[in-house]
């Protein structure tokens, strides 16, 4: 299982990352619809001792796949297989939108990371929905109870103005909201102009309110609703943050995004330079990562609201560290594109064998 490094190095390190992702998602897709799916999901089932109460559902692992890589929901079940306790879909716009322009992802291999500036390409809210509503009756069918966990990241259009940022929010979550076990509020993302504008307190609020009253309205249900903030909040802001979560009764935060900033690398200075802005992901943004992780923790108290703690994350010690740390749920992204389909198997392995 450790042959993928291998074949990354191989086959994928030398192809622009775009389309090397696009192809491993491809392949993924492919291989659940053979013969191998079903042995797949049987041996990548997370052990039973790893579910986890949280938001109000079961998981059956903490450990999840973040916003970013299934960003229009078209793999949520071939996901499933390779061991996720949950597939966060997204970022969703409320209308289709191609993102920035390529090249907009880049490896820093000798970082383990990458910077991308993609903008929410996506097909938009109303084609997503209807996939998400297949895919939780799928996973339902394949895995019983408990069945992996699908989130839903929604964001900002990118042509809509800031002042009706809240419409088009809610535009999202009145269309998803029916299809998700959580809805997530990203207003962090460094590559949609303006959005990170949205963090300020007295905007945040009666967006986070608004949108949670719309998504429970539509599902007719409650839903469970998280914000995903940034690593480059100030500790004050951190806090605030906290405050407000407990203050509007949210379900949790997810902490954190990509940092805009480009400290302690290995990687030739040039070649940073070269990838131009975006969010840096991948190892480096360990250590931040858990320092927001800490503050937070302390500022919602430890019966306060979840914490979904992501960033940097690669092996079992680094997810049980988070959990040690006061997270419920840990997610990962970028140490998938280096450590390939097994990863979420053998970190949920680790994680079972600290607890028998």
């Amino acid at each position: 299982m450790r042959i993928y490094p291998t074949f990354f190095r191989l086959v994928f390190s030398g192809m622009d990352p775009e389309l090397a992702h696009r192809i491993g998602f491809v392949l993924i897709r492919a291989a659940a619809r053979t013969p191998a799916g079903p042995v797949m999901r049987r041996l990548m089932r997370p052990a039973p001792v790893l579910r986890t109460e949280a938001l109000g559902l079961t998981f059956p692992s903490p450990f999840g796949l973040a916003a970013g890589f299934d960003k229009e929901g078209s793999g949520i079940a071939a996901l499933s297989n390779l061991g996720f306790g949950h597939v966060e879909v997204g970022t969703v716009t409320a209308k289709a939108q191609p993102g920035n322009p390529k090249p907009r992802l880049f490896r820093l291999v000798e970082d383990r990371a990458v910077i991308n500036r993609m903008g929410f390409n996506n097909d938009g809210a109303p084609a997503v929905a209807p996939r998400l509503d297949k895919a939780r009756k799928s996973l339902t069918r394949a895995f019983g109870t408990p069945r992996p966990v699908i989130g839903i990241n929604i964001g900002k259009t990118k042509t809509v103005d800031l002042a009706d940022a809240v419409e088009d929010y809610l535009s999202s979550a009145r269309e998803l909201a029916p299809h998700a076990d959580y809805l997530a509020v990203n207003v962090s993302s460094p590559n949609t102009p303006g959005l990170r504008l949205l963090q300020d307190i007295s905007t945040l609020r009666p967006l986070l309110a608004r949108v949670g009253s719309a998504a429970d309205e539509a599902a007719g249900r409650h839903v469970p609703l998280l914000v995903k903030i940034a690593p480059d909040l100030t500790d004050a802001d951190i806090d605030d943050v906290a405050e407000l979560a407990r203050s509007l009764q949210l379900e949790g935060v997810i902490a954190t995004n990509t940092t805009v900033t480009r400290e302690n690398l290995v990687t030739d200075p040039e070649r940073v330079i070269a990838c131009g802005v975006g969010g840096l992901s991948g190892a480096p943004l360990k250590k931040r990562s858990l320092e927001v992780l800490r503050r937070l923790r302390t500022g919602l108290g430890e019966d306060g609201p979840a914490i979904i703690s992501v960033g940097g994350v690669e092996t079992a010690a680094d997810v049980q560290e988070r959990l040690d740390a006061g997270a419920v749920l840990v997610q990962g992204y970028t140490a998938f594109l280096y450590e390939g389909p097994f990863w979420a198997a053998r970190i949920n392995r680790g994680l079972a064998r600290n607890r028998s």
